[in-house]
């Protein structure tokens, strides 16, 4: 099995071609909004485990790199006025070379025969319209696909082994099944494919790093997985 890592949220960077859309409010830049705090940090060091990773350079509020070209939320309230062909121009340079990258990997092994589980890390906010959010951490998966059902379930039950009481929820904050890149390659690949979309919440997260505990059980508990014969 092939372990891929992907990082869309790692930075909210925004090319300086496009800086003047948020000259009348920069410091969006600095909020969950405009990233994921601690994905990159969390990214980077589970990304030891894998044999490819990949991580968006720019930020979210640009074009989100998470979402389907036809989807509503692919530019956000500050590019969503952009003519078409800048828009067009958005695409091309910084959302196809992303996800293109990504989805050339995973064709290419599934195409060799091999199987391939896709790791898509993210966090988010503890608390959202005044709804505080109940989970550490979420894996978000297709309840229609039994070995992401079954890798889910598996990877839970390490993650408790090293931390009792941790509140690990499924499909939680978000639904595994909605739009995503996960989603899309899944559609892409009926078989050979496992999507886990990894949520951490970002109460675990100080200065942008991810609390070392948090980040020690996922990585533990992932090699554990990574390491079992029946995901081959």
């Amino acid at each position: 099995m092939t372990l891929i890592i992907t990082s869309e949220h790692a930075f909210p960077d925004i090319p300086e071609k496009y800086s003047s859309l948020f000259i009348n409010d920069p410091d969006v830049l600095k909020t969950h909004e405009a990233f994921d705090p601690g994905s990159f940090n969390l990214f980077e060091k589970i990304g030891e485990l894998a044999d490819y990773k990949y991580h968006q350079k720019i930020g979210r509020l640009l074009i989100e790199s998470n979402r389907s070209v036809w989807h509503k939320s692919l530019f956000s309230r500050y590019s969503k006025h952009l003519s078409p062909p800048e828009k067009k121009s958005i695409i091309e340079t910084y959302y196809n070379a992303y996800r293109d990258e990504v989805i050339s990997a995973i064709d290419s092994c599934i195409k060799n025969g091999g199987s391939v589980f896709h790791l898509s890390v993210h966090s988010f906010t503890p608390v959202l319209n005044n709804i505080v959010r109940n989970a550490d951490i979420g894996l978000l998966y297709d309840p229609q696909r039994f070995t992401e059902k079954k890798l889910a379930r598996d990877w839970k039950k390490l993650m408790l082994s090293y931390k009792p009481g941790l509140n690990v929820r499924y499909n939680y904050p978000y639904l595994g099944k909605a739009d995503g890149f996960t989603t899309a390659l899944r559609k892409r690949h009926s078989s050979g494919y496992i999507g886990i979309e990894l949520e951490v919440n970002q109460k675990w997260v100080s200065n942008n790093k991810m609390h070392p505990d948090i980040t020690n059980l996922i990585y533990h508990s992932l090699e554990e997985i990574k390491k079992r014969p029946e995901y081959y």
